[in-house]
């Protein structure tokens, strides 16, 4: 059973997904996961040559690739070969998950009930959606909207004006005012004179003893989730886009940008307004100068910038 908490899905059959195919079984769709994730009776999707490995080991029972890219997967598994994995996977999405391309409104908010979130303390004119969980100790300040089915741990501190959708908080998270927190991200497919939008149906996690600073922005996951790992600390004004997964301890300077599906290692270092390019990989211990464009991926333990970000004593020989 899928363990998408934050959208509703809709129990259906593949062969009413594609009704032209014949498929081994005709089995109930689960859920839509990235190759890594998928399990069976879930639709995977295999578009770049940069995720073979992970096709090679999918555990999906269908996926939607390409003719250039299908003998790469294992021959146990269902294959749609398609021209545009994104755009088909969109539409696949949107039948699957209806609700999951726009974000509307939560209607059920209301004041908190003091009888239901025990040894929690709250600010005036605070928000609550349905089956929202806070943990004791925790404290919301004023004007703070947390939508439906939103976990927050024990000992957090939210501040004010915060809003907070599709996520998961640890304990002992700091979120100071104004942020907001699991909103759908910036995806679109472009297809001739137009731009689809692609549904994001994933969440925000945030582990323990995080501190987010003012006015930072944290998308979530499209089909995978947005992470970040425990005792991280942004600056203010950081920009996170849909599935970054950041690690551990790190440290973000103000007005840093991550680009979607970025992954960052632990005790990562960046300085103020830098650009992390989408879908790269940044290793463990690195730090990267304020100002820098990452455009590619970084191993460990190296000291890059610039833009294109360079290691350090190439940079400071081209000054």
């Amino acid at each position: 059973m899928s363990d998408n908490i934050f959208f509703k899905k809709k129990n259906i059959k593949i062969n009413k997904i594609y009704p032209g195919f014949t498929f081994k079984k005709n089995f109930l769709i689960n859920d839509i996961k990235s190759l890594d994730k998928a399990k069976k009776n879930d639709i995977t999707f295999f578009d770049s040559f940069n995720y073979v490995s992970l096709a090679a080991r999918t555990q999906g029972s269908l996926c939607i690739t390409t003719e250039k890219l299908k003998d790469l997967l294992p021959k146990n598994i269902e294959k749609v070969i398609v021209k545009n994995v994104l755009f088909e996977l969109a539409k696949v999405v949107k039948i699957i998950y209806p609700n999951s391309e726009i974000d509307y409104p939560d209607l059920s908010l209301q004041k908190p009930i003091k009888k239901k979130f025990k040894n929690v303390k709250f600010g005036n004119n605070v928000l609550i959606g349905k089956y929202v969980k806070i943990g004791i100790g925790s404290i919301i300040g004023s004007g703070t909207i947390i939508e439906n089915k939103v976990r927050i741990g024990k000992n957090c501190i939210i501040g004010e004006n915060v809003i907070l959708k599709n996520s998961i908080i640890g304990n002992n998270v700091v979120i100071q005012d104004n942020a907001k927190i699991g909103q759908k991200g910036f995806g679109f497919i472009p297809i001739k004179n137009k731009n689809i939008k692609f549904p994001h149906i994933g969440k925000v996690v945030i582990e323990d003893n995080v501190e987010i600073a003012t006015s930072c922005t944290i998308d979530r996951g499209s089909i995978d989730d947005t992470v970040i790992g425990e005792n991280t600390y942004l600056d203010n004004q950081v920009h996170i886009a849909h599935n970054v997964k950041l690690g551990s301890n790190c440290m973000i300077a103000g007005q840093v940008g991550f680009a979607g599906s970025s992954k960052i290692g632990n005790n990562v270092s960046i300085g103020g307004q830098a650009g992390i390019s989408g879908h790269i990989k940044i290793g463990n211990n690195v730090k990267i100068g304020g100002g820098s464009g990452v455009v590619k991926d970084i191993k460990d333990n190296q000291i890059v910038m610039g833009y294109p970000a360079v290691p350090l004593k190439e940079f400071l020989k081209k000054k």
